[in-house]
Formats: structure tokens, C-alpha cells, sequence
């Protein structure tokens, strides 16, 4: 299921209007009525959108916020853009499509899992990202993915959405 664009840091960032095109069609051969879309802020929660949107789904995509979830929740504190969960459907017995924008220690992702089943026991779960760091800590891995890269531990990737709503990436230094 996965595709992978392996690109050097030093080449343009990728088009991720381009990627979210590419997404869903890695996604839309496994759809079934059941499937439901679950966007974590910020990043992902902008993908589910527009999945939601390029694959046709009757079904607005839920959006959860980790911040209570984090295990360094004690170490960083409360995120300044703190958002209320939705979840605008039952997840008992659906199968769940989980969307972020960069997977990278797997931290997010476990903190997610266990957001989701304070909500209820979904079917299934798979992972879509549009890009794949690497460098995990835990044993996670997108079922669903358009980008893999390796970047130095100081740099981040971000994706930023423009004020007409386009997505687009950008790298952070963090040294």
C-alpha cells in the first residue's frame, strides 16, 4: 500500500496539494461504506479534509487533539492551540483511517490510538501520512504513505496551510 517518493532534503519540497491528490488514490481502493476519516490537529486534521473531499465520503472527518495524550505532557505543558476533539460518528465496529502529516517517532500516533478508544472499539485503524521521517521510537508505521525522507533530528518538517487554504511544506531549524 505504501508508495514511497524518496527525495534528498537538499531537492524542492514536494507539491502537498500534489501529495493529498496522491493520497487518496492509495486510499480509495480500500474504501467501504464503513471507513471513517480522523484527522489529528493541525496538520492531519487539514488532510482528512480534504480527503473527505477528493474521495467523496458522506462523512465529514473527525478531528482529535493529543495534547492530553502526549507522554511528555508533564515535560512540555499544555499546547497554546489546545482544540476540542469531534468525532461526528460512532467508531464502534468502523474502520478507521488515522491522518497526520508527518509521521515521525510514532509518539503522535500512540497518543491518538489512545484518544480513539476512549471514544469506543473501531474495527480497524490504518495510518495515512503524506510524509514518512523515519527515525522511529515506537512500532508504528503508515499503512498509507507518498513521501519517505531522512532529515537531521535539528530540522522539522512542517506543513503550513496558506490563508486561501492551500497546503504547502516548509523545514524548521531547530539547532
Amino acid at each position: 500500500m505504501t508508495s514511497p517518493q524518496h527525495l534528498s532534503p537538499i531537492s524542492p519540497l514536494p507539491d502537498a496539494e500534489a501529495q493529498c491528490l496522491a493520497l487518496a488514490d492509495l486510499i480509495r481502493p480500500d474504501l467501504t461504506p464503513e471507513t471513517a476519516l480522523v484527522g489529528i490537529f493541525s496538520g492531519g486534521a487539514w488532510i482528512a479534509e480534504r480527503l473527505v473531499q477528493l474521495l467523496g465520503l458522506p462523512e465529514e472527518a473527525g478531528m482529535i487533539d493529543i495534547s492530553f495524550y502526549r507522554d511528555d505532557f508533564a515535560e512540555k505543558g499544555l499546547h497554546p492551540q489546545v482544540r476540542p476533539t469531534q468525532i461526528p460518528f460512532d467508531v464502534n465496529d468502523r474502520r478507521l483511517i488515522l491522518v497526520d502529516d508527518v509521521l515521525y517517532t510514532g509518539r503522535t500516533t500512540r497518543a491518538a490510538l489512545n484518544e480513539l478508544f476512549d471514544y469506543g472499539r473501531p474495527a480497524s485503524i490504518h495510518l495515512a501520512v503524506l510524509a514518512d521521517r523515519g527515525c522511529r521510537e515506537l512500532p508504528v508505521a503508515p499503512n498509507y504513505c507518498v513521501w519517505n525522507l531522512e532529515l537531521p533530528r535539528s530540522t522539522g518538517l512542517i506543513l503550513s496551510r496558506g490563508d486561501d487554504g492551500h497546503l504547502f511544506w516548509e523545514l524548521e531549524d531547530h539547532a
